[in-house]
């Protein structure tokens, strides 16, 4: 089949296309969907893919297009595809592309150009997109048509062999339009090469957590990306050794484990002597390794595929195992066969187990919290419980995506996750704006025909997104491409009125804010947001449904309906604004070291 937007080649040349060649080498690299945004002449390209039969998803702005296809490179294990144009596209698409620079996400990207022959020239949206991506991506190329299959497939493979990231593939526009010959069918890319570990090293690191007081196994996203979850819960099963998975890592082994140390998370951190790090960096998301939050006598056994990694911040370069989980864990199995941590004696475990009960005791007392407005703990409870009658989380058949700060930071301990790959947020870079399009890759990975995102369930999944009302503003119009894509995503905006916190809890008193600041005295805050805004109109406008909630009774019958909705729904939920606290991001108060 032939783009209309192409002249069909004649059967005496029998030549095809730039943009019939690009879209046959994703084809043939097993591309199945693509995100993006597009104009003349990268149109070209996404109707030749539609006809071989890839989805294309199209979005209202390139920035959500590019967080959605590293969210399927994650959640697929292979290169989620980008197309924008040139210039602003490319511009608008760097966002995606930091994204996946900073959660170690595969991503491709193809953008169009100016023609060839007009380059400085100052052409329609000109851009040295090459110049100005190469620092941030592992490949950024610009091929002639004879190299557009080589070329597409070699920045297919470097973007998630190793160290997972980007590439990029700039298209001028001539080379897009061209014709030329028919190509011999690429070669199947076959799956990345595994890296096994140093024998002494593992042997090392086994005499280490053998010896070990206190043991800590962290398990990041890495792992989960990995697909290394089986090993993983066949170590920790036959170790007994606690565990702490990171915000991406939860469901690598489930949340109900028996080992799982999250719910006494600052307790183990800063007790654990040896700890095993499994697909996570010791970044702000781990408190660099550092004390106090870290004893400052621990060691540190990274397992990581970057040698970069080893040694890192609190790191120690001499333990470290660079390798790939598959093996690296495996060959841990082998070698602590037969050692169990002895956790009937152990005063760690004590402790951890006093802290689990604390601490689930204070949640569980927040959540009992009844009052209107609603706040935090009480809202993710009502939600929590209605979606568990609805769909048990042993099903495995409901992915959480979640992004603001209050929003993601308490929601991550509420919601249980019993498998890997169904939990996203904003990550390593705390992202804001990610939410929407994480929904719509993650609809995409397990809800479409033949799908890559598969799990140990291969049930259709409902994706409920739980977005801070500054978070849903960075994509609302995302809602729109989830209607045209037929995407019973659930949405909920906890609308506290404001980043961080609202202003106050009545309009009156909003109102004269308001006035004040058109005035020009102190009114509204820099945080401040409108009050009350309507986002639920968001989903109604484009053929959703949309609840606005003020009661608990409300939310819990705006749950279940939205929850059995086969059409996006926005469910806004009026919480309490929090005016007069303190404005603070409570990952950077906590790894704040003691007297500062």
């Amino acid at each position: 089949m032939t783009s209309s937007f192409a002249p069909a080649p004649s059967a005496a040349s029998a030549k095809i296309t730039g943009a019939a060649l690009i879209a046959r080498a994703l084809h043939q690299l097993g591309v199945k969907v693509i995100f993006g945004l597009v104009g003349i002449p990268v149109v070209q390209i996404a109707e030749e893919a539609i006809a071989l039969g890839i989805r294309f998803i199209a979005f209202r702005n390139e920035q959500a297009a590019s967080y959605a296809a590293t969210a399927y490179g994650y959640l697929t294990g292979r290169p989620g595809v980008c197309l924008v144009v040139g210039g602003p596209g490319v511009l608008h698409a760097m966002a995606g592309v930091g994204n996946s620079s900073a959660n170690v996400f595969p991503l491709l990207l193809i953008a169009g150009s100016s023609e060839t022959h007009l380059v400085t020239r100052g052409a329609f949206q000109e851009l040295d997109a090459i110049s100005l991506l190469t620092p941030h991506t592992k490949t950024a190329v610009r091929p002639g048509l004879d190299a557009i299959p080589r070329s597409i497939s070699d920045a297919f493979r470097t973007a998630y062999y190793g160290r997972p990231g980007t590439s990029f593939v700039d298209l001028p526009a001539d080379v897009i339009q061209g014709l030329k010959e028919e190509t011999q069918p690429l070669k199947v890319l076959p799956a990345a090469p595994r890296a096994g570990a140093d024998p002494e090293r593992i042997v090392e690191a086994a005499e280490l957590l053998r010896a070990a007081k206190a043991p800590l196994v962290v398990v990041g996203k890495g792992a989960a990306y990995a697909r290394v979850e089986q090993t993983i819960r066949q170590l920790i099963d036959q170790t007994k050794m606690p565990f702490l998975p990171t915000p991406m890592g939860k469901g690598v082994l489930p949340d109900s484990h028996s080992s799982n140390a999250a719910s006494a998370r600052s307790t183990a951190l800063k007790n654990a002597d040896v700890v095993l790090v499994l697909g996570a960096r010791l970044n702000w998301v781990l408190h660099f390794g550092d004390d106090p939050k870290w004893n400052k006598d621990a060691k540190f056994i990274q397992v990581d595929i970057s040698p970069e990694e080893i040694g890192k911040n609190g790191g120690n370069a001499d333990l470290g195992i660079i390798g790939d989980l598959n093996i690296v864990v495996s060959q841990l199995c082998i070698t602590l066969q037969g050692w169990t941590y002895d956790t009937d004696s152990s005063p760690y475990i004590q402790t951890l187990l006093a802290s689990k009960q604390k601490n689930e005791g204070n949640a569980a007392r927040l959540a009992k919290i009844n009052k209107t407005p609603m706040r935090y703990h009480r809202t993710f409870d009502i939600i929590k419980k209605t979606l568990h009658r609805l769909s048990p989380p042993e099903d495995g058949n409901i992915v959480y995506i979640s992004e603001g700060a209050n929003t993601m930071d308490i929601s991550r301990s509420v919601f249980p996750v019993e498998e890997p790959r169904l939990r996203l947020d904003a990550g390593t870079n705390a992202t804001m704006g990610v939410g929407l399009a994480y929904a719509i890759a993650a609809h995409s990975a397990y809800n479409l025909p033949n799908p890559e995102g598969l799990s140990r369930s291969s049930a259709r999944k409902k994706i409920v997104c739980l977005e801070g009302d500054s978070a849903f503003g960075f994509s609302m119009p995302e809602v729109e491409t989830m209607a045209r894509y037929s995407m019973d995503v659930l949405i909920f905006v906890i609308n506290n009125g404001g980043i961080y916190h609202g202003d106050c809890d009545d309009a009156d008193e909003w109102l004269k804010l308001q006035e004040k600041s058109r005035e020009g005295h102190a009114g509204l805050r820099s945080t401040s947001l409108g009050y009350q805004v309507g986002y639920e109109k968001m989903a109604e406008m484009c053929g959703g449904k949309g609840f606005l909630v003020h009661t608990p009774e409300e939310l819990e019958r705006a749950t279940e309906e939205g929850f059995k909705a086969n059409v996006p729904v926005v469910v806004n939920v009026i919480i309490e604004s929090g005016a007069g606290s303190k404005l603070e991001f409570a990952w950077q108060k906590s790894a704040k070291k003691e007297g500062e």
